[in-house]
């Protein structure tokens, strides 16, 4: 009979573990990456899907074996490693996989000191620096699209991509006319693959078409496959870049680069080069508390303008989207997935100010009623008090005035497991654009987290509110600012 040592040799990890002891394989699998066109096809994109899964269930199943025979101490470090490993595969289907299921790592990757931070350390690389594709499974795309070889076009181009995430990647280029630019370029049959992950959710979610609130459900599902397909069209961004661009000024200290229609299709973006850090570059610089601060501001700023003055929620808030520039300047980029405010949109909007503005949970509960068709029914009751418990904790950094702590993780925490709850007791009946308020709501929150800012919010939105002329003065107090 074998002993247990062999036993636990045999296992499949302890080859993965010697491999990770030895070498990391990221550079090699950084090349395979980039050799590999987007699958297109549902069957090739559910199977990856379900290998991933079945990866997933087995390495936390041979670490929870492992545990029976190992030291607290030991136990506590291959727990590390199948963190490490198992986010690596995620890294590894998402990567191939691109579209709306990387969306779906990006998002995991928004959640610090939340999911593992082994999963964070490594899926932040899908905001801004996942795996770009060979310049040799994209050259015929860009030739059809701009109609010639871009090194004839421009009057210089890296085919070397310099950022890529979900979506498309980001070349280096000059403009004969001396502009530097970046040229984002979209990975061939994109938007083919959102269709296809979104008709595979649904099959997965067959049995919910038996609850009442399916169609609702349904509803939000195609609002939220929507917007993930207008991303696909890069005309219609840049038209939104050159909506977005005049309503900031120099004394705003927030940039959003200039578009260069000539250079644009529906699959090539061309726009200003932008020159900055992300989040995690800036922060390794160990900036001061204060230079984090108004970082965070110059972002809520941003938030606000687009909202109140633009009529636009900008809903892509995550590190890749932001450039700390060196002279203390914010730059703001891709501006795909934006929610416009139409009438309706815009009138619950003034409504849900009121509880942002006063606090009072009496507002609060008649904005959720009104946002969520909840009803005064006793069957309703615990849904209207977790959705209120959730309202207060996404606004009142707001309304409680003074300087707010977002480094406060006890807080961060609450608002996850009030959405997690909300979701268990599937609480989804709400208007279809709500997940995309809560990825902009998280977004933001896990932002200023990890910058660890410390700023009043209410000036900086009654400052904005006022520049629009809108009156709220049968609810809102005037305060100094």
């Amino acid at each position: 009979m074998p002993t247990v040592a062999e036993l636990m040799s045999a296992l499949p990890e302890s080859a993965e573990e010697a491999e990770v002891k030895e070498r990391s394989p990221l550079p090699e699998m950084l090349q395979a990456w980039s050799l590999r066109p987007v699958p297109v096809g549902w069957f090739r994109r559910m199977q990856v899907l379900g290998t991933l899964q079945a990866k997933i269930g087995a390495a936390y199943l041979f670490h929870w074996l492992r545990g029976w025979f190992k030291s607290a101490d030991e136990n506590q470090r291959h727990l590390a490693e199948t963190h490490w490993r198992t986010a690596f595969r995620v890294l590894d289907s998402m990567s191939y996989l691109r579209g709306a299921t990387m969306k779906v790592g990006q998002t995991l990757a928004s959640f610090p000191d939340i999911v593992p931070r082994e999963f964070v350390e490594t899926l932040e690389q899908l905001h801004f620096s996942a795996p770009p594709m060979h310049w040799s499974l994209l050259k015929e795309m860009v030739f059809n699209d701009l109609g010639d070889d871009p090194e004839k076009i421009f009057a210089s181009f890296d085919k070397q991509a310099f950022a890529a995430a979900s979506l498309g990647q980001v070349h280096r280029a000059r403009l004969t006319s001396g502009e530097e630019v970046a040229v984002k370029i979209q990975y061939p049959g994109i938007g083919r693959t959102i269709r296809v992950d979104f008709r595979n959710l649904l099959m997965f979610l067959l049995p919910a078409r038996l609850s009442r609130d399916w169609e609702n459900a349904k509803e939000q599902f195609d609002d939220l496959r929507m917007r993930l397909e207008r991303e696909t069209d890069y005309e219609r961004e840049a038209a939104m870049l050159a909506k977005v661009r005049p309503l900031f000024h120099e004394d705003d200290g927030i940039v959003v680069p200039r578009i260069f229609s000539d250079y644009c299709t529906p699959r090539i973006l061309t726009m200003e080069r932008l020159e900055g850090m992300h989040l995690d570059a800036f922060l390794e610089t160990n900036p001061s508390q204060e230079v984090r601060n108004e970082f965070a501001r110059k972002m809520l700023r941003a938030w606000y303008r687009m909202m109140y003055t633009g009529r636009l929620i900008y809903a892509d808030m995550h590190p890749g989207n932001y450039l700390f520039m060196e002279d203390g300047r914010l730059g703001v980029i891709d501006f795909g997935f934006m929610l416009e405010l139409d009438d309706t949109l815009w009138e619950l909007m003034r409504m849900i100010d009121r509880p942002l503005t006063t606090g009072r949970r009496d507002d609060r509960i008649a904005a959720m009623k009104e946002w969520s068709w909840i009803s005064d029914a006793p069957e309703d009751r615990d849904r209207l008090e977790l959705s209120e418990e959730y309202a207060d904790w996404c606004w009142h950094s707001r309304y409680d005035g003074g300087e707010f702590d977002f480094a406060d993780e006890a807080d961060f925490r609450r608002g996850i497991d009030l959405f997690v709850e909300m979701v268990r007791k599937r609480y989804n009946r709400s208007r279809p654009c709500t997940p995309v308020i809560a990825r902009q709501q998280f977004g933001w929150r896990s932002m200023l987290y990890k910058l660890k800012a410390k700023i009043d919010v209410a000036p900086i939105a009654e400052e904005e509110i006022k520049a629009t002329g809108w009156d709220r003065s049968e609810y809102a107090q005037p305060r100094s600012l």
